[in-house]
């Protein structure tokens, strides 16, 4: 995960914690303070609705009453407006009224009495109640008319515990009347709740969920309303919640709305600063994947942050250290591949050197001639003469075969024997520089006093042969040169190739078309510390026969298919075995597919190779793609394009036979690889040259900076192996 997009988590997630700590607390506190806004409000309403009730209250059916009450009511900030008895009076009136014995209301009642279940009865005086004198006190000077104060005897009912609420008493008693006198009983209802008015609770667009996360508890106020020194009745208000969730919900919104615009504003804001800030660092990531391609850049100009200052300066002087580093083995390995490319005593090119350039001009199908060179009868002049003499002769030798003309290269492949090689020269070119090597020879025998100083044998190059077959043709031709006279010269025509043509064509073309070869393993790479078990890459080595079941060289095959543009088809043909049989043996290590220059700059075959690789993507990983060095040589850019190709395939790349003359260590960093093959002439006999030693330490050194795998080709000898494992290479293929 991107260090911005950790930045953005971790201030969005402190934003959501702060948020919902102060959107808690103040959803909170509000809460409480609606509570008790509601609570306050109700209890208010209740004492003003029984300061209001309390002159009417003597008469608890007075419809006044319910008219006070409704009208509070209807105001909507109240859930339920209740009034309740607190003082059950019954009158004699009502007693009487109540019997079902008694007509009329002339009846006088006493012994009045309720079975104990419903509680008890008491009198109440009324002719000489309180209430009556202090009003007579108050009014002493005015004439007082109490005629019309009822005469009416009252009772005061008080339940039992059952019969709090009320319900349907059975009252006794005893009425008379002219001397009559009868027992007899009334039953009255007698209703606790005098008048209740309520409300639906009504929460608009409130939603439920919020009504459950947050409960609102409102309390029943109530206030007491007195007649004389008894409460007569009770009054209880019940606020709305509706109210109270409607503000508090509208509260909790806007705070969500504003959290959300804050919080949108703050990171727009924080993208662009952490984008600034961040800037520098994408300029050291930069920096780094350039310095592990190999691009020694620096960062300029430096960031003004002190932390990331200090760490883009880090990352300069480092890059410039590896740079340095990189290019001064760069210089040691030229240095040593000149030293090892050249003949120390004769400063001719040596037989590495020759491989390299004969491959060169298989690359670009060049043509030309090869003449095999050989001092005649030096063992018998070393016989005769001083070490010193010795190595004069060769050296003025030698000197004989250099600037023959600008297109001639002389090699000194062992001892006596020598190799000249003349490209793009036809043969009545070749026989003038013939001619004028024949007359250096003479003049030579005539200063040394030597009858016979060398005989040369010539043959076309054969762009469909190997090096050895052409080698064997000049020997041919240099046995022929001696058959001839002393000093003499014999040069084979090109009506001497060995094969024709069109034959050659139809053949290729039958073996390609119909997949007559097979794919064999060859070069099996293993690890350094397990040579026999611990496999990591094999080679796929093609194998196919002509007509008379004879192997075809490889590198004549590939000539020829190259020649008449079937190389591709083949190509295409091998990489299909080969990810047919890794899927079939379930093979778990890497294969090393060789291609063809002209395979990987053709667009049909990139466009199908991609396809492939990502219709197989689970073995992506183990198809490493093989060119030579010398093929790299012909075009590094278009080889550098397919190394890019290669790995957003999900796949590797491997150049085989490296030798620095073929690709300079210069260019290793643009490319990437994964693996570098040694030629294997930089490690045989390698713990005798120590030119060899070094020059392997060194190319191992630049791979491991720059996250190449070096891998050594073919180590026979045991002191060679050892030598290989001193400097600590990445795998040894056998």
């Amino acid at each position: 995960m991107s260090l911005s997009k950790q930045l953005y988590m971790i201030i969005a997630f402190i934003f959501f914690i702060i948020f919902s700590g102060n959107f808690f607390i103040s959803v909170n506190n509000m809460k409480d303070y609606l509570e008790i806004e509601a609570s306050t409000k109700a209890q208010d309403t209740a004492t003003s609705i029984g300061m209001s009730l309390r002159p009417l209250i003597n008469d608890k059916e007075d419809p006044e009453i319910q008219s006070i009450i409704r009208a509070i009511s209807n105001s909507g900030f109240y859930k339920e407006v209740r009034l309740e008895d607190a003082d059950f009076i019954i009158t004699d009136k009502k007693l009487i009224e109540a019997s079902t014995d008694l007509s009329d209301s002339n009846w006088k009642i006493n012994k009045v009495s309720v079975d104990s279940k419903f509680g008890y009865i008491e009198k109440i005086e009324s002719d000489q109640s309180i209430s009556e004198q202090l009003l007579k006190l108050e009014n002493e000077q005015d004439e007082i008319d109490l005629s019309g104060m009822s005469d009416s005897v009252k009772y005061r009912y008080v339940p039992s515990e059952i019969y709090k609420k009320g319900g349907n008493i059975t009252f006794n008693f005893t009425a008379s009347k002219d001397g009559q006198r009868i027992d007899t009983f009334a039953n009255i209802t007698l209703n606790k709740v005098l008048f209740k008015e309520s409300r639906d609770i009504k929460f608009d667009y409130v939603p439920q969920w919020f009504i459950k996360l947050i409960p609102i508890n409102l309390e029943e106020k109530y206030s007491e309303i007195s007649n004389g020194w008894n409460t007569a009745a009770v009054i209880y208000v019940s606020p709305n919640p509706g109210e109270a969730y409607a503000k508090l919900f509208e509260q909790a919104r806007n705070s969500i709305i504003y959290a959300f615009i804050a919080f949108i504003i703050s990171m727009l804001l924080l993208l662009v600063f952490v984008q600034f800030i961040l800037r520098p660092l994408k300029k050291i990531e930069k920096l780094a994947k350039n310095i592990a391609k190999g691009n020694f850049d620096v960062i300029e100009p430096l960031p003004w942050t002190i932390e990331i200052k200090n760490v883009s300066i880090a990352m300069n002087d480092m890059s410039r250290k590896i740079e340095a580093m990189i290019n001064k083995l760069t210089n040691n390995l030229s240095n040593l591949s000149k030293k090892l490319s050249e003949d120390e005593l004769t400063g001719l090119n040596s037989k590495q050197p020759l491989e390299t350039d004969i491959k060169q001009m298989f690359i670009k199908k060049e043509t030309g001639y090869i003449f095999d060179i050989k001092i005649d009868n030096l063992s018998k002049y070393v016989k005769t003469h001083t070490n010193e003499e010795v190595d004069n002769y060769i050296i003025k030798f030698a000197n004989v075969l250099k600037d023959l003309s600008e297109n001639s290269k002389a090699y000194r492949i062992f001892g006596s024997e020598f190799l000249l090689v003349i490209k793009d020269c036809d043969y009545d070119g070749t026989k003038e520089i013939a001619n004028k090597l024949k007359k250096r020879f003479n003049d030579l025998s005539i200063e040394l006093n030597i009858d016979e100083i060398a005989h040369v044998g010539g043959t076309p190059f054969n762009e469909l042969g190997t090096l050895a077959e052409m080698r064997q043709a000049a020997n041919e031709a240099y046995e022929k040169a001696k058959l001839i006279g002393p000093n003499e010269i014999f040069i084979r025509d090109t009506n001497d190739l060995s094969r024709d043509m069109n034959a050659w064509r139809e053949l290729i073309t039958e073996i390609i078309d119909n997949s007559h070869f097979e794919v064999d393993f060859i070069n099996d790479t293993y690890t350094l510390d397990n040579l026999d078990e611990n496999i990591i890459m094999q080679e796929a080595f093609t194998n196919a026969k002509d007509k008379e079941n004879n192997p075809i060289p490889i590198g004549s095959f590939v000539s020829i298919a190259e020649k008449y543009e079937k190389i591709v088809d083949f190509d295409k043909a091998v990489i299909s075995k080969i990810i047919s049989f890794i899927q079939i043996n379930n093979i778990k290590h890497d294969i090393c597919i060789n291609l063809s220059l002209d395979s990987i700059s053709n667009n049909n075959f990139i466009m199908w190779l991609e396809k492939e690789i990502f219709k197989n993507r689970d073995i992506a990983s183990q198809l490493v793609f093989s060119l030579s060095a010398y093929g790299v040589a012909k075009d590094m850019t278009l080889f550098k394009d397919f190394c890019e190709f290669i790995h957003n395939c999900g796949s590797k790349v491997i150049i085989k036979r490296f030798e620095s003359k073929f690709v300079p260590t210069e260019n290793l960093k643009e490319f990437n690889l994964d693996y570098i093959r040694l030629a294997r002439d930089y490690t045989t006999n390698m713990h005798k040259d120590r030119s060899k030693k070094e020059f392997v330490e060194s190319i191992n050194e630049l791979g491991n900076l720059l996250n190449i795998k070096v891998c050594a080709e073919s180590v026979k000898e045991e002191k060679d192996l050892e030598t290989v494992k001193s400097i600590n290479l990445f795998a040894i293929s056998k």
